[in-house]
C-alpha cells in the first residue's frame, strides 16, 4: 500500500533521529539499520583537508557528493542547506562566505538540529544558524538566498515538485541551486517504493534521472546542468546546478 506524505516524513524522521543520537557515524556498524545512504565522506568528493578541522560529529557519511565544492560560493553570500544533518556542508560553506555572509541549515529532525548546533558551538561559528522545517515548506523569506545547496536529501521528500518550487521562491533572481542527490536509470518496482526502510535509505524516493531534471525545470528553474555523475544504474548519484532566472531587464 502506498504511503502518505506524512507517513514518509515520519519514517524518515525516525530513522535520522536514531542516526543523530548514535555514537557512531553512518559508516559505522549496521548502517542500513540506521537508514543511512552514501559511502564514507572521503569517497564522495570531500578532500581530507576539508574535513580535518571539523568535529567528528559533523562528518556523518550521509552525503552522495560535495555540492559546496561546485557551488561557487563567494564571500558575503547567503547560503541555504536543505537537510543540513550534522552540519558538514553548512560549515564548509561558512568558510567561503566569511563573516560578511551567512549560512542557514534547515532540517526536520530536532535531534539533528541539536547535533548541528553543538557542532557549530565547538567550531565557534557566528555566521551559521539552524532552523527546523520541511524542505517542502522552507522557513526562509522570499528571494533572500544567493545559493542553495543540498546533499542526498531531496530524494527523501515525497513531493519533489514542492521542494523545487520552494527553491525558486527563496532564491534571489539569478541565484543558484547546486544539489547532489540519488537518482535511478528507470522506475523502481512498486515493492521498493512502498517499503518504509527503502525510503529512509535514499532508494524508494529516488526519481529517474531525466524525471528529476524535468521536475526542476517544471518548477521554473533554468540552465539545469549535470555537473558530475558518480556510478551508474540502477541507482547512482548526480550533482546538478540550476538557476533562478534573473529579473527582467537585469543581468546576473
Amino acid at each position: 500500500m502506498a504511503q502518505t506524505d506524512e507517513e514518509i516524513h515520519t519514517t524518515v524522521r525516525a530513522s535520522y533521529t536514531r542516526l543523530a543520537v548514535a555514537s557512531t557515524s553512518c559508516c559505522g556498524p549496521a548502517p542500513t539499520e540506521l537508514g543511512c545512504c552514501g559511502p564514507a565522506p572521503t569517497e564522495v568528493g570531500y578532500r581530507p583537508e576539508e574535513l580535518a578541522d571539523l568535529p567528528d560529529e559533523a562528518v556523518m557519511g550521509l552525503g552522495c557528493g560535495n555540492p559546496v565544492a561546485l557551488a561557487d560560493i563567494e564571500e558575503g553570500d547567503t547560503v541555504l542547506d536543505l537537510g543540513s544533518g550534522g552540519g558538514i556542508d553548512v560549515f564548509l560553506a561558512a568558510r567561503k562566505t566569511g563573516d560578511t555572509g551567512r549560512v542557514i541549515g534547515v532540517d526536520m529532525t530536532p535531534e539533528m538540529l541539536q547535533r548541528a548546533k553543538a557542532n557549530a558551538g565547538r567550531l565557534g561559528l557566528d555566521n551559521v544558524e539552524f532552523r527546523r522545517g520541511l524542505i517542502e515548506e522552507l522557513p526562509v523569506a522570499d528571494a533572500s538566498v544567493d545559493v542553495i545547496i543540498s546533499n542526498c536529501v531531496i530524494n527523501l521528500a515525497p513531493d519533489k515538485g514542492r521542494v523545487f518550487a520552494e527553491v525558486l521562491r527563496v532564491l534571489r533572481p539569478g541565484g543558484r541551486l547546486v544539489v547532489s542527490d540519488i537518482v535511478t536509470d528507470g522506475p523502481l518496482p512498486d515493492s521498493v517504493a512502498d517499503d518504509p526502510a527503502a525510503w529512509a535509505s535514499c532508494v524508494a524516493g529516488a526519481l529517474p534521472k531525466d524525471e528529476y531534471l524535468d521536475t526542476m525545470r517544471a518548477a521554473g528553474l533554468t540552465d539545469v546542468e549535470v555537473l558530475k555523475q558518480d556510478g551508474s544504474g540502477p541507482v547512482f548519484s548526480i550533482t546538478v546546478r540550476a538557476l533562478r532566472p534573473p529579473a527582467r531587464g537585469r543581468s546576473t
